[in-house]
Parts: C-alpha cells; sequence; structure tokens
C-alpha cells in the first residue's frame, strides 16, 4: 500500500508557485483527488471561480451555505449558474431545531440587539453548516480577496486553517475588484444584480446592505457594528 503524501504549508505553497490561478487549481485537484472543496456565496469572486472550474471541468465540489435569509436576487443568479454551466452546487442547511429555537426564542432580527445574538445567529445559519461541509476535506478553495477588509490584506494565498484541519486557498487573492468586474464582463459570467446597486459584499438579507462611495468594501455588512474587522465567523482566526 502506497502511503498517501503529506503536505507542510511549504512544501504545497511551493508547487503552487508561479502558476496561473487555473493551473493552481488543476494541480490541488490532481494532488488531493476528492478532497478539494470550493465555497460559492455567488457573489462576483465566487462566479469567477466557478467560470474556473466548470469550463475547465475540474473535479472540484462546490458548495453553498443557504441560510434561509437570502435575497431574491441570489436565488436568481444561482438558478442562472446552474444553467449556464449544467453544473451541480450542493447545499446546505442549518439544522432545523436550532433555527426553530432562534427564531421562537428571539424572533426574525435578533441580530440587530447585541454582536452576541447576531454571532449566535451567524453560527446557526453559517458556520456550522460551513463545518459540516468542510468535514474530511484536504483544500478549501474561496473567493477571499485582500482588497476586501482591513485584516485580509495580509493574508497569504495559502494558508493552514487550525480550526478545519486544512488547507484554505484564495485564487484570487491578488486581484483588484475591477480585474474581478473585468473577467465578468469579458467572459459573460452570470451574477448578481444587486452588485449593480452598490452591493458588493451580499450575504444574508437582513445584514446586507449597499455601499456608499469611499466606504470599506465590509461597510455593507452588519452596518449597525462599529467595527471594522466584522467577520460572521467562516474565516475567523
Amino acid at each position: 500500500m502506497i502511503a498517501e503524501p503529506t503536505y507542510t504549508l511549504e512544501s504545497l505553497s511551493a508547487q503552487l508557485a508561479g502558476l496561473s490561478e487555473i493551473d493552481a487549481l488543476r494541480k490541488l485537484a490532481e494532488l488531493f483527488p476528492g478532497q478539494v472543496v470550493f465555497s460559492t456565496s455567488l457573489g462576483y469572486e465566487d462566479q469567477v471561480i466557478t467560470d474556473l472550474i466548470a469550463q475547465n471541468n475540474l473535479p472540484i465540489r462546490i458548495f453553498t451555505l443557504d441560510t434561509g435569509r437570502m435575497f431574491g436576487e441570489t436565488y436568481s443568479v444561482w438558478n442562472k449558474t446552474l444553467s449556464r454551466y449544467g453544473i451541480q452546487i450542493e447545499t446546505m442547511y442549518p439544522k432545523q431545531e436550532a433555527v426553530e429555537a432562534l427564531m421562537t426564542g428571539k424572533g426574525p432580527f435578533s441580530m440587530y440587539e447585541s454582536v452576541e445574538n447576531r454571532k449566535e445567529c451567524c453560527f446557526i445559519r453559517k458556520v456550522e453548516p460551513l463545518n459540516r461541509a468542510l468535514a474530511g476535506q484536504k483544500i478549501w478553495i474561496t473567493g477571499i480577496r485582500a482588497e476586501q477588509s482591513a485584516n485580509r490584506t495580509s493574508m497569504p494565498q495559502l494558508e493552514w486553517d487550525e480550526a478545519h484541519g486544512l488547507f484554505k486557498f484564495h485564487p484570487l487573492m491578488d486581484w483588484t475588484f475591477e480585474q474581478v468586474k473585468e473577467y465578468v464582463r469579458v467572459n459573460n459570467v452570470p451574477y448578481n444584480p444587486l452588485h449593480d446597486r452598490g452591493f458588493v459584499s451580499i450575504g444574508c438579507q437582513p445584514c446586507t446592505r449597499a455601499i456608499q462611495p469611499g466606504e470599506d468594501f465590509r461597510a455593507g455588512r452588519w452596518w449597525w457594528e462599529d467595527n471594522s474587522k466584522k467577520e460572521c465567523g467562516l474565516h475567523s482566526k
């Protein structure tokens, strides 16, 4: 029996050094067959990565987290994506019992009352389903870019996620927002029409708004909280 190769952050980074986004994704799929997953929120960046995966027939599983509180426009671009590429997007839902208990005990807008309540809602609707989706995987592909927020500027393209015990790879880490939009335009990639209305980061409907010119990329998420490093827990250290 041949032992499975063991990679360190340094050795795997060396394997990916100098590769284009698509070649890096292909290399990861070759090194970790059946254990590379991509989580899509169906926003601009994730639609670019979906296009790269689908157009090149890469054996990378794609999944999304349906929190139950998505915009109608998000479901629309989701359906257009399925039609355009003929792919499957696996769907992870929060546990029914947890959502029922939250809604019964605190109502539909408890997230506005405190940071703790908001994080509780994020955990139930996003973090716990994500944990299930990543179980047993080796590589987690994300659409994170450095310019999205202050605490993402120092992220490396490949990192070790201690919480989930896997590597995280951000193929678009060094892309600018203009590069993302240009790729979408040139390749006719389906995208969420909310992006045309000032939404740069699109999550749950009660927690997302459009941003104003000059505002931080993350200003539209949990806008009532005074914190420049707002995260929902999916990518927190």
